[in-house]
């Protein structure tokens, strides 16, 4: 039986202008219901412009909160975002390993919004051996690529064999983001899993208020995750229909100039 109010740990870097990261996540657990609880692996300099610095946490303090969460909290599922340094992914990966928790969503935060690389090169491989302890894979095209070492991606026949050349790595499942497919057609994501495939259609929302969208998607699905029992169509169904209404709302926030955030408490301003 799911639990009332779900808890729900990300473990990912801080946003200080807050569309995206941590906060977008602890933001999007809130407003689904759930309990938001938050493990830091790193800190960046950033605002909707772009990211100016990124400082990795040492490993052994990221693990240590994770560690410290898990001794207290029951876990019911866990949102991975940036990790950024291959140790720091390691050093994810050991915990999760030990701890088992009954759902991980693994978003392969690889660059940000205006283009900074979030994710070392040297920790591609690392990442790769994370996959295994993934329940769901959330990456966009160009992440898919990298993780495959496969050219761009272009085509929704191409997305169905990239989503299971994914699933060979090891996840049990992959929702394959299809937002950067060339032209204006509709946004199409799939989700794949062993023997099953599900296109998830969406409409293509013009707005400049897209920063975080792949965070708060990947924090919406393990809190959706948690809330349905483990339903993984239903799950992400109303993991996309909460990021499209955050994006189709954002227009009235006033918060930056460059690329804005979702407005992630829609549902409470009417």
């Amino acid at each position: 039986m799911p639990r009332a109010v779900p808890n729900i740990l990300s473990i990912a870097g801080s946003d200080p202008s807050g569309g995206a990261g941590i906060q977008a996540d602890l933001k999007t657990i809130s407003a689904l219901g759930g309990y938001a609880m938050a493990a830091l692996t790193g800190l960046t300099v950033q605002n909707t412009r772009g990211v100016r610095d990124l400082h990795m946490l040492p490993p052994a303090f990221v693990a240590a909160q994770v560690e410290a969460v898990f001794d207290d909290v029951p876990v019911d599922a866990v949102k991975l975002g940036m990790l950024g340094a291959p140790e720091v992914v390691q050093a994810v990966a050991g915990v999760l390993a030990a701890r088992r928790p009954p759902v991980v969503v693994l978003d392969p935060v690889m660059v940000a919004k205006g283009g900074a690389r979030l994710l070392a090169p040297e920790a591609e491989a690392a990442m790769r051996a994370l996959l295994p302890l993934a329940d769901v894979l959330t990456p966009n095209l160009p992440e898919a690529a990298v993780l495959l070492g496969a050219p761009e991606i272009t085509t929704e026949d191409e997305m169905l064999a990239t989503a299971r050349a994914l699933l060979a790595l090891g996840p049990r499942a992959v929702l394959l983001k299809g937002g950067h497919l060339p032209g204006d057609r509709p946004s199409p994501d799939l989700l794949a899993w062993d023997g099953g495939a599900l296109p998830l259609p969406g409409e293509r929302i013009v707005t400049r208020n897209a920063h975080g969208a792949g965070c708060t998607l990947s924090s919406a699905l393990a809190t959706q995750l948690a809330l349905t029992g483990g339903d993984l169509p239903e799950a992400a169904r109303r993991a996309k229909a909460y990021v499209a209404a955050a994006m189709r709302a954002a227009d009235r926030l006033d918060a930056g100039g460059g690329h804005g955030p979702l407005d992630h408490f829609f549902a409470l301003r009417g």
